[in-house]
């Protein structure tokens, strides 16, 4: 009667272990998810900021400034619903500002023009990597909240359901391609 008391409690006590270390490892990930979703922010606001300074350089033609710079402001102001959506749009005013190789000579070319194309190409480039590990951060904590020991002991307590990030982050060719 004993030793098998005994060995009750040796098994309770290695699941309470078992079921601890899963809860600190999903805590981990959100955490992670968290710091994740930080430096995706700052990189989009980066991005915005560096886009919003060139359209009001002078350096790009009207049209050009005036597209630029209403996509940055729309992505720097969206309510966080819409974000994924402004920031779609801001790509999209990217790739159509520097379609070409020309225009992006044209702002090498003016003063301090070097620098804001180097700016602008190096935000660009960022954006899908931090969303790259936003996703997969989420990806990672959705597959171990999926397990059935996570939902019956509801190890993850209050914390929401995360969500990716979905947006176009296909940076324009003339910058990319003039760097690579």
């Amino acid at each position: 009667m004993t030793t098998t008391l005994i060995w009750i409690a040796v098994a309770l006590v290695a699941i309470g272990l078992y079921l601890s270390w899963t809860a600190g490892r999903l805590d981990r990930l959100h955490a992670r998810i968290d710091a994740a979703r930080a430096a995706l922010d700052a990189q989009l606001l980066r991005r915005a900021s560096v886009a919003q300074e060139l359209a009001t350089s002078g350096v790009l033609d009207p049209a050009a400034s005036i597209v630029l710079y209403e996509a940055a402001h729309a992505a720097r102001q969206a309510e966080e619903e819409q974000r994924e959506v402004a920031e779609s749009e801001l790509s999209q005013a990217l790739r159509a500002v520097f379609a070409e190789s020309a225009q992006v000579e044209a702002v090498r070319e003016a003063p301090g023009g070097e620098e804001a194309a180097r700016e602008l190409t190096e935000a660009v480039r960022r954006v899908p990597m931090a969303r790259r590990f936003h996703n997969d951060a989420v990806r990672a904590a959705r597959a171990l909240r999926r397990h059935r020991k996570v939902r019956w002991f509801r190890l993850a307590g209050h914390a929401p359901f995360p969500m990716a990030f979905e947006m176009d982050d296909e940076p324009p060719a003339a910058l990319v391609d003039r760097v690579a």
